[in-house]
């Protein structure tokens, strides 16, 4: 054989033994990171029943997409299966059978919606706390009066099957759950007056977190499927996705609708059943304070 193509072959052969190696090593430490217990400062949650908090809880649960992993009954229901190994259901956060939430106790709510930590110290993976993480004691208070008082139904925990090469990037730091990505000293948000402000559009703009990135710069979402793509950039410069929308009516009736200005469609990956339930003050807040975003800093 030539010495060359031997060579070759050689090489190879180690460079699949390190590959193999370090999807290995990756995996294992993939597994220690969802096992990790974390000490986070969790504040009680006030539980309330008056029909004003469960009437601002029912927007928010609608508008802020919980129906898209939770299903709108809170049952819970599948939101990724692309056939080839990614299989992720959001669990049942019902009153009834299979409820992962019955014996929450006020501290537990504060830590899976704004820290992304389950009852037990462990992370949870899927949620995307980061979008929840700077909701008002009051609108934190109005979501879980909501979620308890809906109607039982049958449900389960939390399904989540990654591909290896999702779970390895995830254990190499590549890809993060949200308890990585909050800052969990922050001081719990004052109230913003709701309006037509940029105060209030920033309070909005926490829900594009998770998808749209910390800065709302876009690009791939980590740990998705292949197929889906980028998420828009909304911060001003080149590329940004805000030139389209002239006004803000222009900006509302996208959300409404799923289309651009010119009839094209935006991408289905985007939660339109969620931004649909937007009221027209948070939808032109959010307008408002994208228009007045900085540019950002070059790196």
């Amino acid at each position: 054989m030539n010495l060359w193509i031997k060579r070759g072959l050689i090489a190879t052969g180690l460079l699949a033994t390190l590959a193999g190696a370090t999807i290995m090593a990756a995996t294992h430490q993939a597994d220690l990171k969802m096992r990790r217990q974390l000490d986070v400062p969790a504040r009680g949650v006030a539980l309330r029943s008056d029909t004003a908090s469960i009437e601002r809880g029912r927007y928010l649960f609608n508008s802020r997409g919980c129906t898209d992993c939770h299903g709108v009954k809170g049952e819970g229901r599948t939101f990724i299966n692309d056939g080839k190994g990614m299989l992720v259901a959001g669990p049942n956060i019902s009153p009834g059978p299979g409820s992962v939430v019955k014996h929450y106790a006020p501290e537990d709510w504060d830590r899976a919606i704004r820290h992304g930590v389950k009852p037990d110290g462990r992370p949870l993976l899927i949620m995307p706390a980061e979008d929840y993480s700077r909701l008002t004691d009051d609108d934190l208070a109005s979501l879980v009066a909501y979620v308890r008082q809906l109607a039982p139904a049958t449900g389960a925990e939390a399904v989540i099957q990654l591909p290896l090469p999702v779970k390895a990037l995830y254990g190499l730091g590549m890809i993060k759950d949200a308890a990585a990505k909050i800052d969990h000293s922050l001081p719990t948000p004052q109230p913003v007056p709701e309006g037509v402000t940029i105060e209030h559009g920033r309070y909005v703009a926490n829900m594009c977190i998770g998808c749209h990135g910390a800065q709302l710069e876009g690009g791939k979402i980590p740990g998705t499927p292949p197929e889906w793509p980028a998420a828009a950039k909304l911060t001003p410069g080149e590329g940004s996705a805000m030139p389209r929308y002239v006004n803000a009516d222009t900006f509302v009736a996208m959300l409404r609708s799923g289309q651009r200005p010119d009839g094209s469609a935006v991408s289905p990956v985007m939660p339109f059943e969620a931004l649909k339930h937007l009221s027209d003050t948070d939808a032109k807040a959010l307008y408002t304070y994208l228009q007045a975003m900085p540019a950002p800093s070059p790196r």
